[in-house]
């Protein structure tokens, strides 16, 4: 029997005993878990990224305007820009988690990496990484395997989903996949890895899950930007060899601990946060009007 992702820890000491690279052991997993051989699990990682890359493509030259009127386009915008704060590396950075994301808000296809709300971050990292060092795929994917086994222990230890752990549960959890795969990608080693979750996590916690409307759109969307860029200056961090002091499974039992304190209208709910803020419950009203609108005459009866 595999591993079962209990503990950050016990995933070292199993790759170390094994000696097998980090990756392996989430790849038997999904063999293990799901019966699947070798060739399909790649082929599925393989699709993921398509469809992720495909995501951030869309996004960056369809119209992507909600339902709401919230989300207007604003990843071509950001990527059209002709100022740029540091770099165009950075700008590409930030639209690209941004568009794919407004994919998501638009109704799009995208991979819920390890949630919906938090889909831009891994494929607007992963992407740019990719460009900036020419990586080969098959690298991208054995990151994505990394990502998924670092999921897998949030998941156990603590939760992925915001209505469990706030926000700091879902686009926390993705930053903290991004930067491990960033760090592995760019062939860093397990300690490295395991800090850049670890450094992640730290910056990320607390973070509650406010959605206006209750629509997974504002602060979301913008909020995937802002987790992709922790999640790349952890990775240079941890790269560097500077330590989180705090070792990444006493992280992860601290991010459990904040989820389970957290009160409720700070969980999914749209009760607090920017949502509870006059501008969200007049935006509140008016998408909850224009539901109503749309309904069938039956259904506004029933």
């Amino acid at each position: 029997m595999g591993f079962l992702f209990d503990s950050f820890s016990g995933w070292k000491e199993h790759c170390s005993k094994n000696d097998v690279k980090l990756f392996i052991p989430v790849l038997e997993y999904e063999k293990e878990q799901k019966g699947r051989g070798e060739a399909e699990v790649w082929e599925g990682l393989n699709h993921a990224y398509f469809v992720m890359k495909d995501a951030v493509e869309t996004g960056l030259s369809e119209e992507m305007t909600s339902r709401s009127g919230m989300i207007n386009n604003g990843a071509k915008k950001v990527f059209q820009n002709d100022k740029t704060v540091l770099s165009k590396e950075f700008q590409n950075l930030i639209s690209r988690a941004l568009a794919a994301k407004e994919v998501n808000s638009c109704m799009g296809r995208i991979v819920a990496a390890p949630t919906a709300g938090a889909s831009g971050i891994l494929p607007g990292t992963l992407y740019t990484l990719q460009e900036i060092h020419g990586l080969e795929d098959k690298k991208i994917l054995e990151g994505l395997l990394i990502g998924a086994g670092i999921a897998l222990i949030i998941e156990q230890k603590a939760s992925l989903a915001g209505a469990v752990g706030g926000c700091q549960a879902e686009t926390g959890s993705a930053a903290a996949m991004a930067a491990g795969a960033i760090v592995y990608c760019l062939d860093g080693d397990i300690d490295q890895i395991f800090n850049a979750v670890a450094i992640t996590i730290q910056c990320m916690l607390g973070l509650v899950c406010d959605p206006v409307a209750g629509l997974v759109e504002v602060p979301c969307v913008v909020r995937n930007a802002s987790a992709a860029a922790i999640a790349n200056s952890s990775a240079q961090i941890a790269l560097s060899n500077v330590s989180a002091v705090i070792p990444v499974d006493e992280c992860v039992d601290a991010m459990g601990e904040v989820g389970q304190s957290m009160e409720d209208r700070y969980k999914e709910t749209a009760m607090g946060g920017l949502a509870a803020t006059s501008t969200g419950q007049k935006i509140s009203k008016k998408v909850l009007i224009q539901d109503i609108e749309i309904l069938p005459d039956e259904e506004i009866k029933e």
